[in-house]
């Protein structure tokens, strides 16, 4: 194996050692001369590329000149004229934070605590993104939780779920209808519109709603000054395992006034085949588009409107107990920002938003529709908004202090035909319906404040503090669940979370950073309401809790990051970033087994007693990620990650449930301005620090090898190709659930997919 790989990779970077990039820069901020990590380099009329976690870039430029156009979130674009050059140039840009971008983050390193970001170059990637959970794949300290090829959730640092608080552009949210998450809300928007991922790492802000395990924003493109006039792109990939197409397309007319833009995605993915050649039903077909128009009343004062529709077809769910017959999703969210203000109010932000969701799932191509046929319709209503003022006392002090609300609304049923029982066929069948949501609802209006005070020029202390007032209620109870729960009524919480961190950053070179925070998240609806059904990893009937107490994570973390350049002429550095995290736990959620409580749907069968979500005294978790890196010889570099989570349920004595085993990966690449090309190597390590309550079984290591190449032939095509798994190895992750109710396989995990030959092809306007 080590030699294929060495032989292969040593002729794809020698065959390209002629190709050279000429000139290199460095992108900062002119009002502090911070490092600008994510601005955008482009050769006007061009190619265009990004400048690194150090605002370092490399790009060709023809030996006449060119015109470079520089840009970035919160700051003016620049134009300048340059030559090939030998020397590295600073490039200054001057803060003018108009643009909606729904971002967590200016691009100050100092300003936001414990955050990282992720450029989403599925241009590079060469993988065809089966939603925007696949986006995760690659990033240090994610894992994926995966149900088949369709329904899959990210997780980060063992936190999952409703324990991260997942939102688009900076708030807009849409919740799944589906109690098994057929439908998580990586689903619902073209994975293609997504330019960055902002990450922060813990509960270590306030302004972005209640967070208990960090937050996920996954920032939409949007215009910039470069982007004036009409444009647009054009892209197709092709997978051969699976036999899978992607195709979508997007177009916007820009303006300094007025911009208008839309995207249209199709997905059509056929059963893969792991590396033993078996066939995994995972077949989907998912249609999204969205419309975005935006309009500057000045250049201080900015509207934006964005409208997303997206279409689920004929899902197959191997690790669930029904396939999705349709799931379809609308959402309209509205931004409006205000800022230039002179005294003491300096910004206005301003965000409503609204979604639904119809989901309609069954089990017609089910073993289990020969004795019950089911049909699940059901819908999910999201809502809310937010206003924050950002007010700026002194020079030294900034205060963002505002308010969110949350509406999340669930209704539907399950209507089942029983057809034959343990004696064989009925005469007339038999109809049930099944309360699936309960009429259930929970409101969260959210206060918050959060300060930014500038001890010294390189050291900033960051401190916030949140009330959230969560408002729930189950309207039309089944009746056993009433019984169960003989005081049902409106319940209300009171929750407070706070944060403080500390952060040091003596130059652009290097960054340090200390922080707690208290994350404080009330219990979802699954976890309130669900009433006897499978909605685990398990064959188990699940019971949900209106009383249970709300989770709080009390999280400590300490990290720095560097960078240290090898020579004054070339931009050949190394780089290292670790992050060392605690979290002591209060009320851990999980579901136990109830000795007390049996089966209510097929009670013959095993087990016999469902589990009930029930609040832990004692939990805990800690783990790290770490990075180092070198770029050398100016176009190769050298990454390796590693990432480690140890979890405790301590009431139990075992691990906390869905906890990923050590894992790294080594990243060899080469990279000028019309070719790159990677080699990535994961290794994961064995999970045997399991959850045995949770139904969790030992998951053996394994191995897997990606080669991805990309030229572009002509100015404005972009061409790549690859291989990933290349060694066709059978494994299966950690978080796979297992097969469900599917004919040919037995209660195993989902193994994923063995040798994939992967193309992708876009041109731009």
């Amino acid at each position: 194996m080590n030699l294929k790989f060495f032989g292969l990779l040593a002729a794809l970077l020698l065959a390209n050692l002629l190709n050279a990039q000429n000139f290199k820069g460095q992108v900062v901020s002119e009002n502090n001369n911070e490092a600008l990590s994510g601005a955008r380099i482009q050769i006007k009329g061009g190619s265009s590329t990004y400048t690194d976690a150090y605002g370092t870039f490399r790009i060709q430029v023809d030996p006449e000149g060119e015109t470079l156009v520089i840009s970035f979130m919160g700051y003016g674009t620049k134009e300048i004229e340059v030559r090939p050059s030998n020397e590295i140039m600073r490039i200054a840009l001057k803060e003018a934070p108009i643009q909606i971008q729904g971002v967590l983050v200016t691009g100050q390193l100092q300003n936001d605590p414990v955050l990282t970001m992720e450029t989403n170059d599925y241009v590079r990637k060469i993988v065809q993104p089966r939603n925007v959970a696949d986006l995760f794949s690659d990033v240090n300290g994610f894992s994926l939780i995966k149900r088949g090829n369709y329904a899959i959730d990210p997780s980060f640092r063992a936190a999952q779920y409703e324990q991260l608080n997942v939102q688009f552009d900076g708030g807009t949210k849409v919740m799944h209808a589906c109690p098994n998450r057929m439908d998580p809300i990586t689903t619902h928007v073209n994975p293609e519109e997504i330019e960055k991922i902002e990450i922060i790492k813990g509960p270590y802000t306030v302004r972005y709603g209640a967070t208990f395990g960090g937050v996920v924003n996954m920032v939409t493109q949007k215009p910039s000054a470069m982007d004036y006039g009409l444009s647009g792109q054009i892209n197709a990939g092709y997978e051969s395992n699976g036999a899978s197409m992607v195709s979508s397309a997007q177009i916007q007319q820009a303006t300094s006034k007025y911009d208008i833009g839309g995207t249209i995605g199709y997905r059509d993915f056929g059963n893969y085949q792991d590396g033993d050649g078996t066939e995994i039903p995972s077949s989907f077909r998912s249609l999204e588009y969205g419309v975005r128009a935006g309009y500057n009343f000045s250049e201080d004062q900015r509207l934006q409107a964005n409208w997303r529709q997206s279409y689920g077809r004929d899902v197959l769910h191997a690790g669930l107990p029904m396939d999705t017959d349709e799931d379809n999703s609308s959402m309209f969210s509205l931004d409006y920002k205000l800022t230039g203000r002179s005294g003491l109010l300096k910004e206005v932000t301003a965000k409503a938003y609204y979604s639904y969701v119809d989901h309609i799932m069954s089990n017609t191509k089910r073993p289990s529709f020969m004795m019950t046929e089911a049909i699940s319709e059901i819908d999910a209503t999201t809502s809310g908004g937010k206003l924050e003022f950002k007010l700026v006392p002194n020079a030294k002090l900034s205060l963002y202090t505002g308010l969110d609300l949350l509406h999340i609304a669930r209704d539907g049923a399950r209507t089942r035909l029983v057809k034959r029982n343990m004696m064989g066929p009925l005469p007339t069948p038999v109809q049930f319906v099944d309360k699936v949501w309960q009429d259930s609802y929970i409101n969260d209006l959210g206060l918050f404040a959060e300060s930014k005070y500038s001890l010294t020029h390189n050291t900033i202390w960051t401190a916030g503090v949140r009330y959230d007032n969560v408002r729930s209620e189950i309207k039309d109870p089944e009746g056993d669940f009433a019984a169960l729960y003989p005081n049902l009524d409106k319940r209300t919480e009171h929750n407070i979370s706070a944060t403080t961190s500390l952060k040091y950053a003596p130059s652009t070179e290097f960054i340090m950073e200390v922080a707690y925070g208290r994350g404080v998240r009330s219990a979802n609806m699954i976890e309130r309401v669900i009433n006897h059904f499978t909605v685990g990893q398990d064959p188990f009937e699940y019971i949900g809790n209106p009383n249970l107490d709300a989770e709080v994570n009390n999280q400590f973390e300490l990290g720095f990051k560097g960078r240290l350049p090898l020579s004054e002429e070339s931009l050949g550095a190394f780089s290292y970033s670790t992050s060392f995290y605690y979290s002591l736990y209060e009320n851990y959620i999980v579901p136990v087994i109830d000795g007390t409580l049996t089966r209510k749907f097929m009670p013959g069968n095993e087990p016999l007693n469902p589990k009930v979500f029930r609040n832990l005294d004692e939990a805990y978790k800690t783990g790290f990620e770490a990075m180092v890196g070198f770029d050398f010889w100016d176009h190769f570099n050298f990454t390796t990650e590693l990432a480690y989570v140890y979890a405790k349920n301590k009431d139990l004595n075992e691990s906390l449930p869905l906890v990923p085993p050590l894992n790294t990966r080594f990243r060899l690449g080469y990279e000028v301005d019309r070719f790159w090309t990677n080699v990535n190597y994961t290794i994961t390590s064995r999970q045997d620090d399991i959850a045995p309550s949770f139904g969790e079984r030992s998951t053996p290591g394994y191995e897997v090898l990606d080669i991805r190449l990309g030229i572009i032939p002509v100015t404005n095509v972009s061409l790549g190709v690859a291989v990933l798994n290349v060694f066709d190895a059978t494994y299966n992750n950690h978080l796979n659930f297992a097969f469900n109710n599917q004919a040919g396989f037995t209660n195993v995990p989902i193994n994923d997919p063995g040798r994939n030959f992967s193309a992708f092809l876009q041109y731009k306007f």
